[in-house]
């Protein structure tokens, strides 16, 4: 079941109340579609997700809820701290898991996970995105000053991202694709670690010197050498594990304390 309603208040009321009246649902799933993210408050230009099924609307609030049963029901994968610096916190994301909301929910996403591990409680604001599909680093901000300088930083390429990828057929040693994407210079550079004969496909270690959407997948297959198990790029390249693409290492001076930061995980890519 899908549900999407825009309801603009007349009356002082219980957010739930008015919800449960618009949208026919009971009382115990607009409370569990609220705590999941999928329901927003706007007052003037604020808005919020709002969580609190007693919380009060007053005349003039508009609400939003984005109902989606499939979605609201999937358990989210696990999101492990690799490093708290108290500013910022670096994650280790499971496949399958989004790096911000969707306008269907934030239960299943970085930002809303991190929040609810975080000890103390702190924001938690997005620096850089993975896609759904890939494993691997992403750093979480916790306030206004730390995101702005992380954010900078990663638009000004002063970030060493690192991936392990398993790529379709036997790649070069080494090499370096550069071809724009959605008009923009794109660079992606790769090590041919092993070759799987049996399978046909490439251990590759992958360095990005930009960080345009699917970066490392678009160059890839394009190139003839697409990603195994990639949903949406490539072709004769399905896997039943999934996307073969980990972000294991990322390398940076931080801009907060001028401190070198290089965190890695291990990967069975390896």
């Amino acid at each position: 079941m899908k549900i999407e309603k825009k309801i603009s208040v007349c009356e002082k009321v219980p957010a739930a109340e008015l919800l449960a009246s618009e949208t026919g649902l009971p009382k115990g799933r607009i409370k569990d579609a609220m705590n999941k993210g999928a329901v927003v408050h706007q007052r003037g230009r604020q808005r919020k997700f709002l969580r609190r099924a007693t919380g009060q609307l007053l005349p003039g609030d508009r609400v939003e809820i984005h109902y989606d049963e499939q979605i609201l029901a999937q358990q989210p994968p696990p999101l492990i701290l690799v490093e708290d610096r108290h500013d910022y916190s670096i994650w280790h994301k499971a496949a399958g898991m989004l790096s911000q909301s969707s306008p269907w929910g934030d239960h299943n996403s970085v930002l809303r996970q991190a929040e609810l591990q975080l000890s103390p409680r702190r924001d938690c604001l997005s620096v850089h995105r993975l896609d759904r599909e890939t494993e691997g680093l992403i750093i979480v901000a916790h306030n206004g000053k730390a995101a702005a300088a992380l954010c900078r930083m990663f638009q000004q390429h002063r970030v060493g991202k690192y991936y392990r990828a398993l790529v379709k057929g036997r790649t070069g040693l080494e090499g370096r694709i550069e071809r724009k994407l959605d008009g923009k210079a794109a660079s992606t550079r790769f090590e041919r670690l092993s070759y799987d004969d049996d399978n046909d496909c490439s251990l590759l270690d992958i360095r990005l010197d930009s960080g345009r959407k699917h970066q490392i997948r678009r160059h890839l297959a394009d190139a003839g050498h697409p990603l195994l198990g990639d949903p949406r790029y490539g072709k004769g390249n399905k896997n039943t594990a999934g996307l073969q693409l980990v972000a294991y290492r990322l390398s940076f001076i931080c801009p907060l304390t001028a401190r070198n930061v290089d965190v890695k995980i291990e990967t069975l890519l390896s």
